[in-house]
């Protein structure tokens, strides 16, 4: 680590102690620059932001705002929570995008090796 965050041994379970290095993911969060969050905010493909937008959506509940005055309340730890749910949904989003690219290229690739004309 970089000295400015304590070392964790159940980095995986966040919350699993909320009293403990309970502003961790917050200070992640705010350790990142401007141009990395806008990076990391923006998805390749319209597709993936469809899914982001349907999953948040369904974790908010899905009342069209035109119709609606929607408010939502909650506490800081339910909000840490989402922002992990949304961030581990966007991490695995963006690995399935570039699985789903890399497939697509292997195949053009098996394609036009497939149509090359044979040297002899």
């Amino acid at each position: 680590m970089n000295g400015q965050f304590p070392e964790r041994d159940n980095s995986s379970d966040l919350f699993a102690n909320p009293s403990k290095d309970r502003a961790s993911l917050w200070h992640y969060v705010r350790s990142l620059t401007p141009e990395l969050v806008e990076r990391l905010s923006q998805p390749d493909s319209p597709e993936t932001f469809q899914v982001m937008e349907r999953n948040i959506i369904g974790l908010l509940g899905g009342l069209p705002t035109e119709q609606f005055d929607v408010s939502i309340n909650t506490s800081r730890e339910h909000l840490g929570r989402l922002l992990a749910s949304a961030m581990m949904s966007g991490y695995f989003l963006r690995n399935a995008e570039q699985r789903f690219q890399f497939e697509q290229s292997f195949a053009r690739a098996e394609t036009s090796i497939g149509s090359a004309p044979a040297d002899l």
